[in-house]
Parts: structure tokens; sequence; C-alpha cells
């Protein structure tokens, strides 16, 4: 494991370095990522490299824009996620493949609720990475699948992975509630213009297994 700051980040890279390979971008909002890396492989066999980016600005670097607090005493959303992907960007992923031996044949961006959320929006403004996992997203985000109506990705993705758990949309919350229905949507959607997709509902609420959950979105994608 190679562990660098960039940016105020704290950067954790693991796995391949040498052979032709997937460079795989998680976002996450504390800790080394080493549970993911783990769990990854021991769900496939492929040659990866995984960079995890951490200590994010959870409500702000993944929000594409506002949103107001979904809880008395919650926190907003200010909605910094184009300036942070241009971070990401010009900053972090080079800073990140300059650790590397060769090149990675692909960059695959993943993330788990809110990061997951930023890793569809991201195929909306940027043509670097050529797939995505959003592993229980808060695609309940106010008018996000409007904006994927409305707009076009920046180049079209090979494979987006999509999950739940079974329990996220049994709340009382209004918006969260809306989970389920706004990731099928957008899910069919992507099925229905030709992309390689899958959406998958898994056992318990937002806050069970989420680094196995993620890995099994990776491991699908690679």
């Amino acid at each position: 494991m190679i562990k660098m700051i960039i940016d105020g980040k704290n950067i954790y890279i693991y796995g391949e370095k040498e052979i032709p390979y997937s460079l795989v971008i998680i976002n996450t909002f504390q800790g080394d990522g080493s549970e993911i890396f783990n769990a990854l492989k021991s769900l496939t066999d492929k040659d990866f490299c995984l960079a995890v980016v951490s200590d994010i600005d959870w409500n702000d670097e993944m929000a594409p824009w506002e949103c107001p607090p979904l809880y008395k005493d919650d926190v907003p959303c200010t909605g910094g996620a184009d300036k942070y992907l241009d971070k990401l960007i010009k900053d972090i992923v080079p800073s990140v493949k300059g650790e590397l031996v060769n090149a990675p044949e692909k960059i695959i961006i993943a993330g788990y609720s809110l990061a997951g959320l930023f890793a569809v929006y991201s195929l909306y403004k940027t043509d670097l990475f050529c797939s995505a996992v959003s592993a229980s997203g808060s695609l309940w985000f106010p008018d996000f699948m409007e904006y994927t109506d409305n707009n076009s990705f920046i180049k079209r993705p090979e494979k987006v992975y999509f999950s739940l758990g079974d329990k996220e949309a049994k709340t009382k919350n209004q918006l969260l509630s809306t989970v389920e229905n706004r990731t099928t949507e957008i899910y069919e959607k992507y099925r229905n213009m030709g992309i390689d997709t899958v959406f998958e509902m898994n056992p318990g609420n937002h806050f069970k297994d989420a680094s196995f959950r993620l890995a099994k979105g990776i491991a699908w994608i690679l």
C-alpha cells in the first residue's frame, strides 16, 4: 500500500501497479479503504489498482448542487462537486498515476451513498472514467433524475452498476423514500440506451455491509 497526501486528501493505493489493469477511484468520507480492498480481492481474480481518496468534505464535494438538511440538526449539502471533480481530474488522478509503473488501461469511478451519486454525476462532466459504481447511491437527490433526462454523457459509459439495501426506501423522510424508485428509473433509462448495467438489491438498510456492497459493484465492473 502507498499513502500520499494531495490537496489535503489522504490517498491510499492498493493492488497491481505494473501490468495492464484497471484503476478504480473511490471517494470516501474517512478511513484507508483496506476493508474494501480485502473484500474486492475475495470477489475477483482480475488485476486492478485501487486508489482510495479519503477525508472528503462529504456534504459539499459529493453534492452536485445545494440540498437543504434532511433532518433537524442535519447539515445541508452545499454543491461543491464540480470544484472537487476539477481537483480530482487535474491533481489527484494524475498524481496517483505518477505512482504507477504503467498507465492503467481503464479508469473506473466508484462510491457509496453521496459518493455513489457523485460517481454517476461525473459521467456527465468528464470522459476520464469509462464505468461507474453507485452502491447505495443517493439518487434521491433533488432534481438529479431530471438532470439525467436533460443532459448527456461526455462519453458513453461502458458499464454502470447500481445497488441498494432492500430497507433503504422504508423511511418516513419523503425525499429519502424515493431512492428505490429513482434508482430504478435511472437504471432502466441506461439499460434502454444499451448500456451494460445492473441494479442489485441487498438485504438491510443503508448502513449495512457498505464496504462489501461497494466491492461487489467494483467486481462486477471488472
